[in-house]
């Protein structure tokens, strides 16, 4: 019986230094990403995120290390890349005097395709306005004409640096849905974010970085399971507030009266169940801030 062939990795890192004159970069990073997968990179602002990204894209060059993309180091043959993969910056500029359709269709022939119809489909689903010139365009409406840049001619590899930033969450959906339809087809989506949410909701695994380091990679069921959401609810009597204390998860219950804050690891699901049964005034369930997110790792690594 022939065995099954391993699919070579879209993205290797391997002992990765960058650091800048000015101080920050990345330090030792090793990382592997394989088709199929949405890898988030998690991290608060200036951790490294898109350095990283510049370094895939040679647009920077690393001090050490090797970089590879599909096989392909990413400076001999860094042409040949950038022709398989979308790009959308953190950081989006684009030619203020063009319309959307003028600007799509510039980058499409830069390209070599796609056709124009799927182009207009793609532009229909991000409910992107093609004839307004982008001077004229909100900060969300220019997102979208990068986002609809990076997702035409369905590229083998995305690299998404803060892809929802100013938009509204029905368009994020769309986002969601064309990151997870990309994964399906076994194209590899690397998803660069401070959202905790928007990572936990379409990647495979994260990676955490802080301070240019890369201190955990983890799929995301194991993530969300270290991760505290905190719950605060007010209710008709105290009497309400009682049984919370013992359902799994659940830690630093107090209770004062009718009001209830507590913290939950894990599902959120048995408490959500008993609240349901009680009568609530008010309801407040926060996930954790990445600051919250690193400290729970770190606290559960060395306990």
């Amino acid at each position: 019986m022939d065995q099954p062939v391993a699919r070579e990795p879209t993205i290797v890192l391997e002992h990765v230094y960058k650091r800048y004159r000015t101080g920050g970069g990345v330090s030792d990073l090793s990382l592997s990403v394989g088709p199929g997968e949405v890898f988030g990179f998690l991290g608060p602002n200036g951790a490294g995120k898109t350095t990283v990204i510049r370094l895939l894209l040679d647009l920077i060059r690393p001090n050490a290390g090797r970089i590879a993309v599909f096989g392909l180091d990413s400076r001999l043959a860094s042409l040949q890349i950038r022709h398989r993969l979308g790009y959308l910056p953190g950081e989006l500029s684009l030619y203020e005097r063009f319309t959307a359709r003028g600007i799509l269709t510039h980058f499409a022939h830069l390209r070599g395709g796609p056709p124009w119809p799927a182009i207009a489909s793609l532009a229909e689903q991000m409910d992107l306005e093609l004839d307004r010139p982008l001077r004229t365009m909100s900060k969300g409406n220019r997102q979208k004409v990068g986002l609809v840049a990076a997702f035409m001619g369905d590229p083998q590899l995305l690299l998404l640096d803060e892809p929802t930033s100013g938009l509204d969450p029905l368009v994020q959906q769309q986002v969601h849905q064309e990151v997870m339809r990309a994964a399906t087809e076994g194209r590899t989506v690397f998803l660069s974010s401070h959202v905790l949410s928007e990572v936990g909701e379409v990647a495979d695994r994260v990676g955490l970085i802080r301070d240019g380091r890369l201190v955990a990679v983890e799929r995301v069921a194991e993530l969300q399971h270290r991760a505290l959401h905190q719950v605060d609810a007010t209710f008709t009597s105290a009497a309400e507030a009682r049984g919370f204390e013992t359902l799994p998860g659940v830690s630093n219950f107090k209770s004062t009266g009718a009001d209830l804050h507590l913290e939950v690891a894990g599902s959120l699901r048995p408490v959500v169940e008993r609240l349901a049964q009680t009568d609530l005034i008010d309801l407040s369930i926060r996930e954790p801030t990445l600051e919250e997110l690193f400290l729970a790792f770190y606290e559960q690594d060395n306990g």
